[in-house]
């Protein structure tokens, strides 16, 4: 006898709660901070959700696309729980597996699937809504409340530019469709140039990522726009 294929409408609170990938983000969250990286945990995956989802529906996308970036948001980082080195596929991996368990339909899992496969900006592509939001609330999360070293004196250039991120806010024109990200960068910690030793990669992607969603991307850093 086949298996049913799930059919139930999963929702951004099912995920929320659901014990395995509380259990997958934890690990992830450990194990990054046992190497020295920024915060990776609850805090960046509901950001995450809130963010992308956000984007969608500023955008005039239906519901339940908003909906699925807002999932895919949360999930994005589950596969450091494996290993930081393509985390992106793994996070694709385990998700399905929950997501089949949970009861999410299989075009719904494919499209989680394709968006956490590819918010890595060495290798992903952005090609869905869903994929260009999550990448887009991931890559916009720059924030000194992320950095977890308590000693100034030892920070890497990681740990100095977000630690000098007091601000940022993705902004979303619904009108213009631009995007912006807004930091306020304390330059007494770091300069405006470390930033884009770091993340320039990232905002490349991000604006691939508003081409794909008919948009455009902009970086405002000190009110100074440089995108």
């Amino acid at each position: 006898m086949s298996t049913p294929e799930p059919s139930r409408l999963v929702t951004l609170e099912d995920i929320q709660s659901d014990p395995g990938i509380l259990a997958y983000i934890q690990m992830g969250d450990d194990y990054l901070g046992a190497l020295g990286y920024t915060e990776h945990g609850l805090r960046h995956a509901n950001l995450g959700a809130h963010i992308a989802g956000n984007i969608l529906r500023r955008l005039g996308y239906d519901d339940r696309e908003a909906e699925l970036a807002s999932i895919a948001g949360f999930l994005h980082d589950i596969g450091n729980c494996i290993s930081r080195e393509f985390h992106g596929v793994s996070a694709a991996l385990l998700a399905k597996s929950a997501l089949v368990r949970i009861g999410m339909p299989f075009p719904e899992v494919a499209l989680i699937m394709n968006a956490l496969g590819n918010h890595e900006e060495e290798f992903g592509v952005p090609a869905t809504p869903i994929g260009a939001a999550a990448i887009m609330a991931d890559k916009s999360d720059v924030h000194h409340t992320r950095v977890r070293n308590p000693d100034p004196a030892t920070f890497d250039i990681h740990d100095r530019v977000n630690y000098a991120a007091k601000r940022s806010f993705l902004r979303v024109d619904s009108d213009t469709r631009l995007i912006t990200l807004e930091i306020d960068i304390d330059t007494e910690v770091s300069q405006v140039m470390e930033y884009f030793e770091i993340f320039l990669s990232r905002m490349q992607m991000c604006r691939r990522a508003a081409d794909v969603l008919d948009a455009r991307f902009s970086l405002v850093i000190n009110e100074t726009r440089l995108l």
